[in-house]
């Protein structure tokens, strides 16, 4: 075990004893703010170099923006926690070849970006930020956290034609659950950090957590085409999550399902990416061709798409 997470665990168990309000509050502290900054990954240098770099400020953070086209007919990245924009480089090259622009930046507390921490309500801002910018997207591409920020600015205003998420959070109310059992953290611990998260301290005039954050409510609201691409043996987000999403959106929703990706290699499988760009292209002008049903895919083998429903 990882000795910076070995202490964590004994430091704030042995807290809750005597004093649960401070341990609390020092796992409420922990949980919003990343334990360090993504780097850009060697795979990742050459298409990260080859970005537009500029700027937007938020909350008075100065927002680091990448674009890889010259602003026409662009495509909204959105990473998830303790992430980067870089991340998307695999599809970076293939939105090119489809004539579209891709639009990344690195939320604040994350990468290049300046302040300490985002939650989804800083992601949904910077896009309708991005969304002043360039105008409306061709498609939103979104993986695990961001895929909850971008259900949410679509439903506050964010305009795409198509969404695409990768390994995404259904709803939130599981993560503090998750976070604790990641560190070892006893009950006591998660009942005083969901009191501090309910309190309005990190989400903000928002009153009902669950409600607010579910990317499966009233699926009228978000009247798009949707790919969902997730791992069967994803361990950070439950593969559960792709099932509320199926459920609630039925015929709109294409389900890509997984094996042996887990939550981050499903992002630079060339397999997966096949299908995201055929997804994609079916909603330009002629594109409808290049889209394969992925109902009828079926690929088998660890680290391949193994089917759709």
């Amino acid at each position: 075990m990882d000795p910076a997470v070995a202490l964590i665990r004994t430091t704030l168990n042995t807290a809750s004893l005597a004093a649960p309000g401070l341990a609390g509050r020092a796992a409420f502290e922990l949980y919003r703010h990343p334990f360090r900054r993504s780097r850009v990954r060697p795979g990742e240098r050459e298409v990260h170099d080859r970005a537009v770099t500029g700027t937007l400020r938020h909350g008075g953070v100065r927002v680091v923006v990448h674009r890889w086209g010259d602003g026409t007919r662009p495509v909204l990245l959105m990473h998830g926690w303790r992430s980067r924009a870089s991340r998307f480089a695999d599809l970076v090259p293939r939105l090119r070849a489809l004539g579209l622009t891709a639009v990344g930046y690195d939320a604040p507390g994350h990468g290049d970006s300046g302040g300490r921490t985002a939650t989804v309500l800083d992601h949904r801002a910077v896009a309708l930020r991005l969304q002043e910018r360039y105008g409306g997207f061709e498609a939103v591409v979104a993986h695990s956290l961001g895929v909850n920020a971008a259900f949410l600015a679509l439903r506050e205003g964010l305009r795409a034609e198509r969404l695409v998420a990768f390994s995404g959070a259904s709803e939130l109310s599981w993560l503090p659950t998750a976070f604790c059992d990641r560190l070892g953290l006893n009950a006591t611990v998660e009942r005083e950090l969901r009191r501090r998260e309910a309190s309005g301290a990190m989400f903000p005039g928002v009153t009902d957590l669950r409600t607010h954050f579910d990317a499966a409510r009233d699926p009228g609201e978000i009247a798009l085409p949707i790919l969902v691409a997730h791992d069967e043996d994803d361990d950070v987000v439950p593969f559960s999550h792709a099932g509320r999403l199926r459920a609630a959106y039925g015929e709109r929703l294409e389900l890509l399902a997984t094996r042996g990706l887990g939550h981050r290699r499903i992002l630079t499988e060339p397999t997966v990416l096949d299908q995201v760009t055929g997804f994609l292209a079916a909603g330009t002008d002629g594109g409808a061709d290049l889209w394969t049903d992925p109902g009828r895919r079926t690929v088998d083998g660890p680290g391949k798409a193994v089917g759709a429903v």
